[in-house]
């Protein structure tokens, strides 16, 4: 399977597969619900000890990277979406460290089979380097897989801030990482913990509500449903987007957020401080400005 991400993974197509049906299991118990980059490494998705079990020894960080030519230290730090290849065999001749799926960047048939198989094929790509080092492969599922056709839809962030339920938040992130590991990707754009100030602001839902609290109750949550699992279907979470993209003048999607430090740090820092504690993968910044910069 996908979890553990390490230099000597292996595709295990059948796990994959195994995995795509827990995910539709999974979407029909969802049925309770009634109807999303700058990294700053967190602990890993997979614990030490799954590492252990499965036989293969954490890799040495520091070694490989002295292993390193220049090339392939630009390439790791390369995100290209799937539209710029043209065949994956970009991946192991620029050394790309990862590939994500825009929000138009579907595969032909949009079916979660064909995502396996183009994951595959990409990470087959990645393993054939002079290193191995896997690939990271990045999608927007913000409220469930929903680049996918017949992937679980949930309530958009806005609806599930409603709730004030972190289990249900954690309950939905984990159906969701169920269904994006069953199609090959590992890593998601998500949770969203915008904290909208102004419904000017095209992208509202996105965010669980107007006040820091949420975001800092529902954040963590969305993290461990993503993250934590021990079956081979956890997920890279993404807290996003670093700082203040819910606080813009106007609601003006990539503006500028004019606002004190002192307000900055009351508002829209609290759900980045508790996403952290809660082990978030990575962090994405934000494509405003604050103050003018």
């Amino acid at each position: 399977m996908r979890q553990p991400r390490l230099p000597s993974a292996k595709v295990d197509g059948s796990t994959r597969r195994a995995v795509l049906k827990a995910g539709a299991a999974a979407a029909v118990g969802s049925a309770a619900f009634g109807s999303a980059g700058c990294l700053f490494p967190g602990p890993s998705v997979a614990d030490v000890s799954d590492v252990r079990r499965a036989g293969v020894p954490a890799p040495d960080v520091e070694a490989l990277l002295a292993k390193m030519t220049l090339d392939e230290k630009i390439g790791q730090m390369t995100q290209a979406d799937r539209t710029a290849l043209q065949d994956g065999s970009e991946i192991n001749k620029y050394f790309l460290g990862s590939v994500l799926n825009g929000g138009d960047s579907l595969p032909v048939p949009n079916r979660p089979g064909v995502w396996a198989d183009m994951t595959d094929a990409y990470q087959s790509q990645a393993l054939s380097t002079r290193l191995g080092i896997p690939l990271l492969y990045g999608v927007d599922a913000v409220h469930g897989h929903n680049g996918v056709h017949g992937a679980t839809i949930f309530p958009h962030n806005i609806g599930l801030g409603c709730t004030r339920d972190p289990a249900l938040v954690a309950a939905a992130a984990r159906v969701t990482a169920l269904e994006v590991a069953g199609t090959g990707a590992d890593w998601t754009f998500a949770p969203c913990i915008a904290v909208p100030r102004d419904e000017h602001w095209g992208r509202t839902y996105e965010g669980f509500g107007e006040m820091p609290e949420l975001a800092e109750l529902l954040g963590p949550a969305a993290i461990r449903g993503y993250q934590e699992a021990t079956d081979g279907s956890a997920i890279l979470a993404c807290a996003k987007h670093f700082l203040g993209d819910g606080g813009t003048t106007r609601g003006k999607d990539q503006g500028d957020t004019r606002i004190s430090d002192e307000e900055l740090r009351r508002l829209h820092l609290p759900g980045y401080v508790a996403a952290v504690k809660a082990g978030v993968a990575t962090v994405m910044v934000s494509y405003s400005s604050v103050n003018g910069q």
